[in-house]
């Protein structure tokens, strides 16, 4: 099939961008759109262009590196599905596809469609360590969880923490991210003695940054590729409330 790509390119965070158009010939349905990215980046610089930059690393949709928009969409139009999963058959011979990084004052553009999350990085830093023992690792049923704890727990945990709530969010909100990340501990025994500290440092840190507040739409869940619940928002609220009242006590 044949495509035509219109590309944001902006060769740094202070400089000004712009969308500029590419012909992507003969592309198989069966690549990934990150692939389909190649073979035209490995046109551009046979014709002595400066490739598209863009930011991949699993392309397995674990590690969420490859996240931008497609077609004003994170990840694109594909449900549960990262750039680098995305293949060329969802699309159409002759089709435009308009390409950009992540919108959000919080991410702002290193160059063409990678940008800098590492607020990201800071929000899980802020929130420290847990207190286990260290040594070997203890036997699995050591320690009974009940089994709603644990599947609310690991699914808070599948947060890749690719930036597409944020991107999908009109006032790009972190809430989705955040309460992802306070969620998956808070709701295992091992997380109970800093889980309040946890909280309250980690919301801290996500209003310091450029993020917005939650629209309370929910597109932040839909445009997931993880499908993080909305329900890590409100233990997340609710933590935070209680925290607020632990420390008036202390």
């Amino acid at each position: 099939m044949n495509l035509k790509l219109h590309v944001w390119r902006q060769d740094g965070p202070s400089d000004k961008g712009h969308f500029e158009t590419y012909d992507a010939t003969d592309v198989l349905e069966d690549m990934s759109f990150l692939e389909m990215l190649d073979v035209v980046n490995d046109r551009l610089e046979a014709e002595g262009k400066e490739p598209i930059a863009f930011e991949s690393d699993c392309r397995e949709g674990i590690c969420g590196a490859c996240g931008c928009m497609i077609n004003g969409q994170p990840h694109g139009h594909q449900a549960r599905t990262t750039t680098c999963q995305l293949h060329m058959r969802e699309f159409k011979d002759g089709d435009d596809i308009v390409i950009e990084p992540f919108r959000a004052r919080a991410f702002p553009v290193i160059k063409d469609l990678v940008v800098d999350r590492s607020a990201f990085d800071r929000i899980i830093r802020s929130g420290g360590y847990i207190t286990a023992r260290t040594g070997s690792a203890p036997d699995a049923n050591a320690i009974p969880i009940a089994k709603v704890a644990s599947d609310r727990a690991f699914d808070a945990a599948t947060c890749i923490g690719c930036g597409a709530c944020v991107a999908s969010c009109p006032n790009a909100a972190a809430m989705l991210f955040t309460g992802a990340k306070v969620t998956h501990l808070g709701l295992l025994p091992q997380g109970q003695p800093e889980r309040f500290l946890r909280v309250d440092k980690m919301v801290t840190q996500m209003d310091s940054e450029d993020f917005g507040h939650c629209t309370n739409f929910g597109e932040c869940t839909l445009a997931c590729p993880k499908s993080i619940s909305l329900d890590v928002i409100s233990q997340m609220n609710v933590d935070y409330l209680k925290a607020q009242f632990k420390s008036r006590e202390t």
